[in-house]
């Protein structure tokens, strides 16, 4: 199956953000730790020229430790970039942030000279619980859909920084279906626009490769199956997913898999390193997205 999701809004909103990126002066660009490439929208490194940028690697805390470093060091040697690696949960590791923004633009976030910053990124990836943290309140709508955020808004935050918030933005030609996938596995495309069967199948055979020692230790198997169906198969029983005569229902298998690797259950996992080419880890032979 190939993912296609472009919502209505999100045309609005590209002009929206192309309008605003003129006033601000950071760009706050959330990221998914566990796919920092996948999550990253290249749209926005069109507009956002030479505007400091700081990259947020959201979800630090589900990503795997020596590959977030690996894409710190990447990211921090492009020019008017900064990596952070955070939880947007979290305000001691959030409040980094408003330091940060201060240091890139200096000669803002004084008395009648505010700092502008705004908040991009893909949908799901935390933008409104970064900001509800920044603000120490609920300033914007937060779930664990994508497409929750669906029109801009400004907050104004008591340390001389004004936000605005965007609502989620991919791109309308998913070309690199990979990466499509890699984005369904984590929850940021609509599940309307997905096979679960499918997508969880590229999860486990992902697992396989990469994470097999996590994938042994939280279903306690035996033996890792050598292949993906047989994985589900095996998560499936040990989770309940049955139908009558104890057959396994893989569609409901594959759910309850994608649920627990989104919530970190199966452990701290990342879905691409820096280098990495499209299709390399991304699934084997068999499972690769049509």
């Amino acid at each position: 199956m190939t993912i296609e999701w472009y919502p209505g809004h999100m045309g609005k909103a590209h002009q929206k953000i192309s309008e605003l990126i003129r006033t601000v002066d950071v760009i706050i660009e959330v990221l998914d730790a566990r796919l920092p490439a996948s999550s990253s929208n290249h749209l926005l490194q069109e507009l956002r020229r030479n505007k400091p940028c700081i990259k947020v690697m959201n979800k630090n805390d589900l990503a795997d430790p020596a590959v977030t470093k690996a894409w710190v060091r990447t990211f921090e040697r492009e020019t008017g970039i900064r990596a952070l690696p955070l939880s947007a949960k979290q305000y001691r590791e959030v409040n980094q942030l408003t330091r940060l923004c201060l240091q890139l633009a200096p000669t803002r976030g004084k008395p009648g000279r505010p700092l502008r910053a705004m908040v991009v990124g893909i949908p799901n990836v935390g933008k409104s619980t970064l900001i509800n943290t920044l603000a120490g309140k609920c300033m914007a709508r937060v779930g664990d859909k994508p497409a929750i955020t669906t029109c801009a808004q400004q907050i104004e935050l008591r340390n001389g920084i004004i936000l605005s918030d965007t609502p989620g933005l991919l791109w309308p030609d998913m070309s690199d279906q990979v990466a499509a996938y890699r984005l369904a596995t984590t929850g940021a495309i609509g599940a309307g626009a997905l096979d679960y069967t499918e997508v969880g199948l590229f999860a486990a055979e992902f697992m396989m490769q990469r994470y097999r020692e996590l994938l042994r230790s939280r279903y306690q198997l035996t033996d890792v199956a050598d292949s993906a169906t047989a994985v589900l198969e095996a998560v499936g029983r040990r989770l309940g997913c049955l139908v009558a005569g104890g057959e396994i229902d893989l569609h409901r298998a594959a759910e309850a898999f994608l649920r627990e690797l989104r919530a970190g259950k199966i452990g701290r996992v990342s879905f691409e390193e820096p280098g990495q080419d499209a299709g390399e880890a991304s699934g084997g032979e068999g499972n690769q997205p049509a």
